[in-house]
């Protein structure tokens, strides 16, 4: 069926066997489909592609047996998908390159088959629990504001959770969140959405690769995370503190060092960068000697990635 005009109204209960063709139509006045009902579950319910109009509407039970498709399609003012029913198959929504206002991605059910916003873009974006779909396409999709149902920007670990969705990985969908994030003045959920990026990145990398990511993450968190740093030079000089608290080291000059102190040494090891002047007056050998090297390795290592961790967030902000 293909149909053009400056406006369209199928909101009388409009049923169609066979899919709907709309591909490059005009809507001035805009196209209103509640509660209408297309069947074309061998195919395409609805074809828009480059469809231009002020508002489409496709909501309050409005149900598709078969792909909608506004791939490119302008929509000034606003899409609703409020309360609809999507059985696409393969693909439920395709609207790659869709350019519109409010974008009312709220259906009744969960799609079924993918939701594909490629390279769309929308002003405010409306989502609920059932907007999307495990096979979610979202590489290039950009939004100004997210409303959900609740008051406020809703839990963090929901939109890493919708995220989590994505095929492969689109390190743009996670920074698109968190620079929203940060707009709304959530710096914290910010920094966790970035540290998820870094941790869906990390399968991608080679074994070296993945190596370094994992000893970045637990050590400074990719320096979202700095404190954990301190967390971990707490706990290896209360370590050394016990260790070196067992028996008696030897001094390197007899009778001109500074008395010895087991946590101000193994601190001393930990910090590669200046010196507190224990371990250039005391040394130990057997089983303390090796432990030693070890606590020099680690700092060396703790450091490298404090720096690293670091300078990557100044360089992202």
């Amino acid at each position: 069926m293909q149909a053009t005009g400056p406006s369209g109204d199928a909101r009388k209960g409009f049923r169609s066997r066979g899919g709907l063709r709309l591909v490059g139509a005009r809507f001035n006045g805009g196209l209103f489909m509640e509660r209408a009902r297309i069947d074309n579950p061998d195919g395409d319910a609805l074809t828009g592609d480059d469809l231009s109009a002020s508002t489409v509407v496709l909501s309050d039970g409005f149900t598709a047996t078969g792909s909608i498709r506004l791939p490119g399609a302008v929509i000034r003012s606003r899409l609703s998908l409020d309360s609809a029913v999507l059985n696409g198959g393969a693909v439920a929504l395709a609207a790659d390159r869709l350019t519109t206002g409010d974008l009312q991605l709220t259906p009744a059910t969960p799609p079924t088959g993918a939701v594909d916003l490629q390279d769309a873009q929308a002003v405010v974006l409306h989502d609920n629990e059932h907007s999307w779909p495990a096979d979610t396409r979202l590489d290039g999709f950009t939004y100004t504001s997210i409303q959900a149902p609740a008051a406020g920007p809703g839990p963090v670990a929901d939109r890493l959770a919708w995220l989590a969705r994505l095929q492969g990985y689109s390190p743009q969908a996670y920074e698109q969140l968190a620079s929203w994030y940060r707009r709304i003045g959530h710096e914290d959920d910010a920094r966790r959405v970035l540290l998820a990026k870094q941790r869906r990145r990390r399968p991608t990398l080679g074994p070296p690769g993945r190596l370094w990511s994992r000893l970045l993450d637990v050590t400074v968190g990719y320096g979202y995370r700095p404190w954990q740093a301190v967390l971990w030079l707490l706990g290896l000089a209360l370590l050394g503190a016990l260790v070196f608290g067992q028996g008696t080291p030897h001094e390197v000059k007899r009778g001109e060092s500074v008395p010895f102190s087991p946590l101000v040494y193994t601190l001393d090891l930990l910090i590669p960068i200046g010196g507190l002047g224990q371990r250039t007056a005391w040394y130990w050998t057997g089983p303390q000697q090796w432990f030693g090297y070890t606590l020099i390795a680690i700092g060396w290592l703790l450091t490298t990635a404090v720096i690293s961790g670091i300078s990557r967030t100044l360089n992202r902000t």
